[in-house]
């Protein structure tokens, strides 16, 4: 279809679908009185988010991400591994940070709820797949509209990340945390990655295309670790402890 395919009042035929809407849509002259009423106000929501998320995060003290996918359901193999690695992260005195949904998140709330620590969840509006779970603490649910700020929360308050097996989101979630830790932006906190045979593909490519490349250095490929047990995940980040005094980012 043609971009320039509008109705007789100048806005896109109700006839397309979301998706070709919100194409042509894209490609619409703002007025003056569209850009101050919207793009200049979402300014002040966005700046609300982060001033909401800084206040109820910075009381709660050290904690560890664990992302994955949404889409894990409980009684499967990596659902059941979160859950127990959340419970034993908790144990040795960290709270744990999901996106607050269902799978992964879930199971991480889920581990930290069973060992009667800090369960947070960091929620965000999705058309499907995200709702609030049931095991984050009371008063440590929080919503987001963007991304970008609920990304910040979840690295901003980290001292640790697990990551578990997932889709587009947790690759991105992932490489926000390598790229901030390579660029010295935030400490160099322990990066779990849990599934050897899940993540071989993609540190694969690391290795022989990023590094054969030039595109990394060989020593960014230290910056995580690949475990396939509970006991090898929460080792990992207890022995970076001992070594390290924990030192939150904020």
């Amino acid at each position: 279809m043609k971009i320039e395919e509008r109705s007789h009042e100048g806005n896109v035929n109700p006839e397309y679908s979301l998706e070709e809407r919100k194409l042509h849509n894209s490609f619409k002259q703002k007025t003056w009185d569209q850009i101050v009423t919207k793009d200049s106000w979402m300014v002040f929501k966005i700046m609300a988010e982060f001033v909401d998320g800084y206040e109820r995060m910075s009381k709660i003290g050290p904690c560890v991400t664990i992302f994955g996918s949404a889409r894990l359901k409980p009684d499967t193999k990596y659902y059941d591994m979160a859950v127990e690695i959340a419970e034993k992260i908790t144990k040795i005195g960290f709270g744990i940070i999901t996106g607050g949904g269902p799978g992964i998140m879930e199971a991480g709330n889920k581990g930290a709820h069973n060992a009667n620590g800090t369960s947070i969840g960091l929620n965000i509006e999705l058309p499907f797949e995200q709702h609030f779970n049931p095991y984050i603490s009371k008063m440590l649910s929080m919503n987001y509209d963007y991304f970008f700020v609920r990304k910040v929360m979840f690295v901003k308050y980290s001292q640790g990340f697990v990551v578990m097996p997932g889709g587009f989101g947790t690759l991105d979630e992932l490489t926000e945390a390598l790229t901030l830790i390579q660029t010295n932006k935030i400490g160099k906190f322990p990066i779990v990655l849990v599934g050897t045979e899940f993540w071989s593909g993609l540190l694969g490519w690391f290795k022989d295309t990023l590094l054969k490349e030039g595109m990394i250095a060989k020593e960014d490929l230290d910056l995580y670790r690949v475990v396939d047990s509970a006991d090898e995940a929460v080792e990992h980040i207890n022995a970076f402890y001992k070594k390290y005094a924990v030192n939150v980012n904020f």
